[in-house]
């Protein structure tokens, strides 16, 4: 089995107990980034909104079969109250679970059914290239993302030109689009910035970034880009790297990737 798979069975056969994306990510054998990217690209979904909507499908079920304790259902489905539970409950389904329970029947629900380990998408994805560099110091333009929605990466970058000019102690022509502070929802901070030798002398609005040791990935723009001599240094400064540190994951650079594509796009000639 694939990671995808592996980690399929497993939220399968333990959706009533504690699940954790590191738990998840080492039954599949691969890193918690990794597993992140993998799961995404052969389902859809992020790791830990699989388990959710699993778990409040399972939790509906219980409820039309006449369920007495929504409590009981909310601390199975790892909430930590019924005010918690009733609130995903409604966000997801559109009903309260009492709603539900009255009407004894699911017709109109939107359930996550469970996915078949042999119905998951073949894609291979490409083994990533990692390379680990030097002490990095990175400043410029951010904001936070979810894995789902990356629509104002572009806009990022847009300003960072704007302002790219007012960083001091700039370290080279090279520019990064930085992932860091991911969490187990898929959210996660985006910089777009560039190398700097400290952050003294930066303005107080720039957002900025440090670790002794980051790991960075190449990320090309589209090859158009590269038939045109004219885009040729602003599209590769702004797209030339992506940076990874701790809390980063490989599905955030794949969403970052996506939405400077789809701006790329907008605006070709």
């Amino acid at each position: 089995m694939n990671p995808a798979q592996k980690a399929l069975w497993y939220i399968e056969s333990h959706l009533a107990t504690v699940l954790t994306l590191d738990e998840i990510s080492s039954i599949a054998g691969v890193s918690r980034f990794h597993l992140v990217r993998a799961f995404a690209a052969a389902t859809g979904f992020s790791v830990m909104r699989y388990v959710r909507t699993r778990r409040l499908t399972e939790a509906a079920r219980a409820l039309a079969a006449g369920a007495p304790d929504i409590l009981a259902l909310a601390l199975d489905a790892d909430y930590g109250s019924h005010e918690a539970f009733t609130r995903a409950f409604r966000d997801y389904f559109g009903v309260t679970p009492e709603a539900v329970r009255a009407a004894t029947c699911l017709d109109h629900l939107k359930l996550q059914e469970p996915i078949l380990m042999d119905s998951t998408a073949t894609d291979h994805l490409n083994p990533p290239r990692f390379e680990t560099s030097k002490p990095l110091l990175v400043a410029g333009v951010g904001d936070r993302f979810s894995q789902e929605d990356g629509a104002g990466i572009p806009a990022l970058w847009q300003c960072f030109h704007q302002t790219v000019a007012q960083l001091p102690s700039r370290v080279g022509p090279v520019a990064y689009g930085v992932c860091c502070n991911g969490d187990d929802a898929g959210n996660f901070d985006y910089i777009a910035g560039v190398e700097v030798t400290d952050f003294s002398d930066l303005p107080r609005d720039f957002m900025r970034v440090s670790h002794p040791l980051a790991e960075i990935r190449g990320v090309h723009p589209p090859r158009a880009h590269l038939d045109h001599p004219s885009h040729h240094q602003h599209d590769l400064e702004s797209l030339a790297a992506a940076v990874r540190l701790p809390g980063g994951g490989r599905a955030q650079l794949r969403a970052v990737r996506r939405e400077l594509r789809s701006a790329y796009r907008q605006w070709r000639p």
